[in-house]
């Protein structure tokens, strides 16, 4: 689990974990399931069979313009 300000993000390997682990975390805080990771931080996060692709284009794009 990373964890900044209010925002979390759970990485798993066992889907069950997860869902429990999820399941108690909406028992003692309110908070929204956003689904898969695709923003975070000014970071796109893109999948693909080979792996996690980090990457800063919407940020770059955004800070060039002001």
């Amino acid at each position: 689990m990373l964890a900044y300000m209010d925002d979390l993000i759970i990485a798993r390997n066992n889907i069950t974990n997860s869902k429990f682990f999820k399941a108690y975390l909406s028992s003692c805080f309110h908070m929204k399931d956003l689904g898969v990771l695709k923003y975070v931080l000014g970071l796109e996060v893109a999948r693909n069979p080979e792996g996690l692709y980090l990457c800063q284009r919407k940020y770059s794009l955004k800070s060039l313009k002001t």
